[in-house]
């Protein structure tokens, strides 16, 4: 699905593969894959690396995406170390106008103190039945940290402070699968449990769109072709 640059100032029916300019619309996509170790604990809202091995093997995965993001989009990141190397991959396979804007609105769920908790370790220390999609449920509370219906909260005041700041423009918010999820819940006027059923894999785009003040989605976790 490519760009054109016909504006459509009203929703419509998409009857073909070409989205057209005019529409403010979120491009969200979730990280690259962290390092190794980190992979084993819960790492939540901490700022751990990405796998630089990972990163080498899926240059691919940057070009594409770089091709597929309108050039002249704004840009924001979660200010997670992560969220901001894969904006600058992406970024050095194309050429974007505009600079990154860091949004504290779309980092990671924090889980406060049940921060790098191996997963073996990670079930005791529950209070509510987890999410079957996800570590532990929507309504969950971590101490020193915050519920999925927090992180909902944020992410829709986010997305709705953007969306009436920039209307008619593309945005890419390159983000984390939790604060992606919640965004679905936001637009989809759905609770953050069903959410969680959506898979965000890393790299991939979520597109979400509104129009006279109502969310539309157009696609979720759709991945680039590694093979560039």
């Amino acid at each position: 699905m490519t760009q054109t640059d016909k504006a459509v100032p009203h929703g419509h029916f998409l009857d073909t593969p070409e989205l057209p300019k005019g529409v403010t619309r979120f491009w969200l996509i979730r990280h690259a894959v962290v390092e190794a170790s980190a992979r084993k604990t819960m790492y939540g809202a901490l700022d751990v690396p990405l796998c630089r091995e990972a990163m080498a093997s899926q240059q691919g995965g940057y070009a594409t995406l770089a091709r597929r993001l309108p050039t002249d989009a704004l840009w924001y990141s979660s200010p997670l170390q992560r969220a901001q190397d894969t904006a600058a991959e992406i970024r050095k396979a194309g050429a974007f106008s505009q600079d990154v804007t860091i949004d504290g609105r779309f980092i990671e769920q924090s889980i406060g103190k049940w921060h790098g908790t191996p997963h073996s370790e990670f079930m005791s220390l529950l209070r509510l039945p987890p999410n079957p999609f996800w570590s532990i449920s929507a309504c969950e509370l971590p101490p020193g940290g915050e519920s999925m219906l927090d992180v909902c909260a944020r992410v829709g005041h986010g997305l709705e402070d953007l969306a009436n700041a920039h209307e008619g423009q593309d945005m890419v918010v390159v983000s984390h699968g939790g604060a992606i999820r919640a965004a679905l819940a936001h637009a989809l006027s759905v609770h953050p449990d069903t959410a969680l059923r959506f898979s965000i894999q890393n790299l991939s785009i979520t597109i979400l769109e509104r129009i006279d003040c109502l969310w539309r989605v157009v696609t979720v976790n759709e991945l680039p072709d590694f093979r560039g």
